[in-house]
Formats: C-alpha cells, sequence, structure tokens
C-alpha cells in the first residue's frame, strides 16, 4: 500500500522577516494610541481654555484697546469708528487736580483702607474660630456647618438680607441697638452718609472670614500634635504654642490667604452694588463702583476703561511685590 505524504506548506516571508514586521509593528502605535497619549490632555484642557479666552483674556483685550478710544455714547452704535486718543484717557484720569481725578484718588484711599480692614479682621476672625474648633467637643461639627454658611450662601441673597437689616426705620439693627439695648440716641441711617462705610465693612467681613476660617482649619490638620504635647510638657501657654507654632506652620498658607484675599475684597463689586444701588455713598465709594459708574452711568466708556487698565496694573505691581517679599522672607527663615 502506499501513502501519500504530502509536503510542507511554506508561508510567506522567512522567520527573521515576521520577528522585524513583529517587532515594527510594536515599535510603531497605532494612530488612536498616539492621540490617547499624547493628545488627550491637551484636548481635555481645551474647553477650559476656550472659556478663559472667551470670559477673561478677550474682554481684557477689548477694555484695553477701549482705553485708547473717546468711546462715548456717541459711538456705541459703532465703537470701532470711535477716535484714537492715544494716552489722553489715561490722563484724564492721573489728573488729580481736576474733579475726576481727585475723585478715582479718594475712591483709591477708600478703597485702600475698606480692603485692610476687610482682610484684617477676615484673616483674624478666621484664626480664631480655625484654632477653637481644633479641639474635640460635642457640637464641633455644627459649628463647622454654622461658620461656612456666609460662605455657601448667595452673594445677592445675602447682601439683600443685609440691606434690609441696615433699614432706618424696620431693620432688625436699629432694633437691636436702638429699641432694645438703647445704645443710640435715634435710629441711625447706615446706609447713607459715613455709616455706610462700616455698613460695607460689615458685610464684607462677615462674607469672607469663613473663607479664611476653612483654609486655615485645612492648614492646622497637617501640624503634628505632638509639636503641642511637646510644648506644653515644656510649660508654654496657649499664645505661646501660637506664636511659636502655629504662626510658623500656617506661613505657607497664610501667604496664599492673604493675597487672595486682598485680590477679591479690592475688586470687590457685588457687595457695594447691591448694598448700595449705582450710586454708593460717598464714604463707600469702591473704585469698582466709581468705575461703573464713568462707564455705564456717565456713558463714557473710554476713560472707564483707562481705569480698569490702571487698576489693573496696580494690582499687578503690587501682586508681584508681595510674592517677591514673601519669597525672599521664606528663603531667609529656611536658611536659618
Amino acid at each position: 500500500m502506499t501513502s501519500t505524504v504530502t509536503p510542507p506548506v511554506r508561508k510567506s516571508g522567512s522567520g527573521a522577516d515576521q520577528g522585524d514586521g513583529g517587532a515594527r509593528r510594536r515599535r510603531l502605535p497605532r494612530i488612536p494610541d498616539r492621540i490617547r497619549q499624547g493628545g488627550l490632555p491637551y484636548l481635555l484642557l481645551l474647553p477650559a481654555v476656550l472659556l478663559e479666552l472667551l470670559v477673561h483674556i478677550v474682554p481684557m483685550v477689548i477694555g484695553i484697546v477701549m482705553s485708547f478710544r473717546e468711546l462715548t455714547q456717541l459711538y456705541i452704535n459703532n465703537w470701532g469708528n470711535a477716535p484714537w486718543r492715544a494716552f489722553d484717557n489715561y490722563e484724564i484720569a492721573v489728573d488729580f487736580d481736576a474733579p475726576l481725578g481727585e475723585a478715582l484718588l479718594h475712591s483709591f484711599y477708600v478703597t485702600c483702607l475698606f480692603t485692610v480692614i476687610t482682610v484684617g479682621l477676615s484673616w483674624l476672625f478666621g484664626m480664631a474660630a480655625a484654632v477653637m474648633l481644633q479641639e474635640n467637643f460635642r457640637g464641633r461639627g455644627l459649628l463647622r456647618a454654622v461658620f461656612l454658611t456666609p460662605y455657601a450662601l448667595p452673594v445677592y441673597a445675602a447682601v439683600i438680607t443685609w440691606a434690609f437689616m441696615f433699614q432706618r426705620d424696620n431693620g432688625m439693627i436699629n432694633h437691636v441697638l436702638h429699641d432694645q439695648l438703647g445704645l443710640t440716641d435715634e435710629p441711625s441711617f447706615w446706609l447713607i452718609g459715613d455709616n455706610s462705610f462700616i455698613a460695607l465693612v460689615v458685610v464684607a467681613v462677615w462674607k469672607s472670614w469663613p473663607f479664611a476660617f476653612l483654609m486655615l482649619m485645612a492648614g492646622l490638620q497637617n501640624i503634628p500634635r505632638e509639636l503641642y504635647e511637646a510644648a506644653s510638657i515644656d510649660g508654654a501657654g496657649i499664645w505661646q504654642q501660637i506664636r511659636k507654632i502655629t504662626l510658623p506652620s500656617l506661613r505657607p498658607v497664610n501667604q496664599v490667604l492673604v493675597l487672595v484675599l486682598f485680590l477679591w475684597t479690592f475688586n470687590d463689586f457685588n457687595t457695594p452694588y447691591v448694598l448700595f444701588g449705582e450710586s454708593a455713598p460717598e464714604a463707600a465709594d469702591l473704585i469698582s463702583i466709581h468705575i461703573y459708574q464713568s462707564s455705564f452711568v456717565t456713558w463714557n466708556f473710554g476713560t472707564g476703561s483707562a481705569m480698569s487698565v490702571l487698576l489693573l496694573l496696580f494690582l499687578l505691581l503690587v501682586t508681584a511685590v508681595y510674592l517677591v517679599a514673601t519669597s525672599r522672607g521664606r528663603k531667609g527663615s529656611g536658611a536659618e
């Protein structure tokens, strides 16, 4: 019986060729893999970048261009045809001998005083509350929630509530101070006159200090408890522990916190606008409201834009000086 032998079938390409092709396929990833590895992070950042351009960068550039034009109500419909005035709007804004420049300088002084008081009190209240709530006691969680309530409330709802409370005839502030405690001879006007500055500071501090409390409380939780225990064994009191342990350990948190509070407070527009309306009293004429009046009340967008650019330059300068000073202080303390 004759057996039939079937010859082996040769595969196309040698083994070496197949090995080279497999290695080449492994070395060259597919196009979707390249996009996923290299381009996906940029694709995920693209929506945020587009929103940043639309919300901040593009309006800022348009505002800078407007500051060099005589953009009044005559050119609102076609502001591109407004005459080019170069630096005339800036000269008008910084001419402190003229009424417009004098009013801007007064607004700048009021804003500086308002910022210093608000940031200082917000940090002080936040620090005191954060230190107090570090110890375990019954109701600590409830107090934390209550302290953070002003930060969680919408700004307009909170400030409108304060505006009702500051009413002269039927507000709760005068009802407590005059009717119940008898601390004043007659009900006070809180939303006009010199008292308007006090009302503005009260609302701003009430709205800002919970953020300071939240930041400082998070920073305090990173300080080892062993440091306080060792200091207590050595005989250090509460004030010595705060001065020697708490404040030095919170220096990085305080550097960021003070800068953020300064920028937020100096640029605050919602609080005075909701509290006083379009025309704030002279004692509470913050620079944000002043720029708004110069732009949208008098319809002089060129001068208002120049004031906004000057405010931007001032804040950039203060921020740069602050960062340089704090970085040098941090390096000096680290060298010691």
